[in-house]
């Protein structure tokens, strides 16, 4: 197995054999949360527009999603997984458009499956890829707007990469290539060696997890959401792209 790790629109773009798109804050946390509350369907759009007929042909669908981070005009919830929590989506199926997570999978066409990534289910994503048996992973860091890498998908991207070495039994036969942009940044942390979980804590604290702890934002980004997105292999499934028509996925849950 060749681990590729990748970053931003354009590493989606390039990603081949199973793809784990990876969005930690907040896309695919929120996206982990609303299927674990009975969600039957996400369909991650990349366009606005898009969301916005989607809707329209289909009243009863729940529009979920963000630009620059806060809720749209006419949409039901923002990026937020705290707006979600606690909302009954059983039988629903939702509509999620942002500004990272979702272009990641409409970018990701050289593809042969696709499958979200996060904190929340890293352990499942881990699982599934090793049950799997692909010859080559990419595991995409969609970053900031997919165009500025940001260290918690990066985190994310080799806290799984790491797991598939702890938990494959043929690890000796695992290649891992990464962006070089990527691993400078890694080698920042903690010189090249993985940090602990309540590390990776503490560094998104002081860096791309700030704005969570502002003020100011607590409206459409509250701290609470920092905390949810870092809760460490809560769920016990992945999230699956599958064919919804042309030009368009549908996430799944699948049990692992």
């Amino acid at each position: 197995m060749k681990i590729k790790i990748l970053q931003l629109i354009e590493g989606a773009k390039k990603a081949e054999g199973l793809t784990v798109i990876i969005d930690v804050f907040r896309a695919f946390s929120l996206a982990s949360y609303a299927f674990n509350n009975g969600a039957e369907k996400i369909i991650p759009v990349g366009r606005l527009e898009t969301a916005y007929a989607l809707k329209e042909e289909n009243e009863d669908f729940i529009l979920v999603g963000e630009r620059k981070g806060k809720k749209l005009p006419g949409f039901d919830y923002g990026n937020s997984p705290a707006q979600v929590q606690g909302v009954d989506f059983s039988g629903r199926t939702l509509i999620h458009t942002t500004s990272a997570g979702t272009q990641g999978i409409v970018n990701a066409v050289k593809a042969e499956e696709i499958i979200t990534g996060s904190f929340v289910n890293a352990r499942a994503v881990a699982s599934y890829i090793l049950q799997r048996e692909p010859a080559v992973v990419s595991l995409v860091c969609m970053g900031l707007a997919g165009i500025e890498p940001t260290n918690e998908d990066i985190l994310c991207a080799y806290y799984i990469k790491n797991l598939l070495l702890e938990l494959s039994p043929a690890r000796d036969m695992i290649t891992v290539d990464v962006d070089g942009e990527v691993a400078a940044i890694y080698r920042q942390f903690k010189g090249g060696e993985m940090p602990e979980e309540e590390e990776i804590r503490e560094i998104l604290k002081e860096t791309s997890g700030k704005r969570f702890f502002d003020p100011a934002n607590q409206d459409w980004s509250p701290v609470e959401d920092f905390n949810l997105c870092l809760q460490y292999n809560l769920f016990s499934f992945i999230l699956k792209a599958m064919p919804y028509r042309e030009g368009l996925h549908y996430l799944e849950k699948v049990n692992i």
